[in-house]
């Protein structure tokens, strides 16, 4: 038995109850591929709250706390101003909030790329006061020593190379990258670095498909893709995103639904109601007894 959270939806708090230990693993996840071979592709999704998370956990294997937060809660420019405080305060409410799927927090920019030892005081801290499984961080070969440090130190980390959001200022933009040959190969030896270092999968996000599927039969772990290719070993969306919860998104989303719009609608419903004085009625009051 392992004391979880559980979301009471009747009251939206979070409560320990006592459940049989069910959360997938790192292991389990890293060994979804076989001699090159996905054969079930790996769902991912971003979770920033308990209940978002709630929803998501039955249909993923992995929740991702991503840095991307800056931007959809916090209305950031871009990942780059998000703090320590931020990631470990959100991933510790997905953890309440899930029981099924493995939670990966990405270390948000600043927090790891100075050292080794800077990168494991982060990637413990988030670990400690999340209850999450795992981290993600950016960077092909130069971050494979820190991947290896952690990886030996009982971190398990989560590669991600291609386009990365937090090298925004050196890459000048959120462009595809892979379209030159130089750059191509860079990206598949980045990698096959990782992967050596023990990386237990890999994001590969933004690369022009043939890269993709280069870097994804290159390498022994599990490739997420997100605006990659479907032959990816598995994929990622920003939830928002997919929700139709903003009016822009980048080319690579699909817009499962306009939720946005539904918000809108409700809104201006109750707005309405209230305004016309129909909002409370009799079942909304208490009335006197008698």
């Amino acid at each position: 038995m392992s004391t979880t959270f559980q979301l009471d939806t009747s009251t939206s708090r979070a409560n320990p109850t006592p459940q049989p230990m069910k959360r997938l693993t790192v292991p389990r996840i890293r060994a979804r591929k076989t001699d090159g071979v996905t054969e079930d592709p790996l769902v991912m999704l971003t979770a920033y709250t308990a209940r978002q998370a709630q929803l998501l956990d039955a249909h993923c294997d992995l929740l991702l706390v991503g840095d991307s937060l800056g931007q959809v809660i916090y209305g950031l420019p871009s990942t780059i101003p998000v703090t320590m405080e931020m990631m470990a305060n959100h991933g510790a409410a997905v953890v309440r909030g899930s029981y099924h799927s493995v939670v990966v927090i990405d270390m948000p920019f600043g927090s790891y790329e100075a050292s080794r030892e800077q990168a494991f005081d982060s990637a413990a801290r988030l670990l400690k006061e999340t209850g999450a499984a795992a981290v993600k961080l950016e960077g092909g070969a130069a971050m494979a020593p820190t991947v290896e440090f952690l990886n030996t130190r009982g971190i398990p980390v989560m590669g991600h190379v291609g386009l990365t959001p937090q090298a925004v200022n050196v890459l000048g933009g959120y462009a595809a990258r892979g379209r030159s040959d130089a750059e191509a190969d860079k990206i598949v030896s980045d990698a096959k670095a990782l992967d050596e270092a023990g990386a237990f999968a890999i994001v590969v996000e933004g690369v022009v498909e043939p890269i993709a599927i280069a870097v994804t039969e290159a390498v022994s772990c599990p490739t997420i893709g997100i605006g990659a290719s479907a032959k990816c070993d598995g994929q990622v969306l920003v939830t928002d995103d997919m929700l139709g919860m903003f009016e822009r998104v980048p080319r690579f989303v699909k817009r499962y639904e306009n939720i946005a719009e539904i918000i809108e609608k409700t809104v201006a419903t109750y707005a309405s109601e209230v305004r016309a004085r129909s909002f409370p009625g009799e079942e909304q009051t208490y009335q006197p007894k008698g």
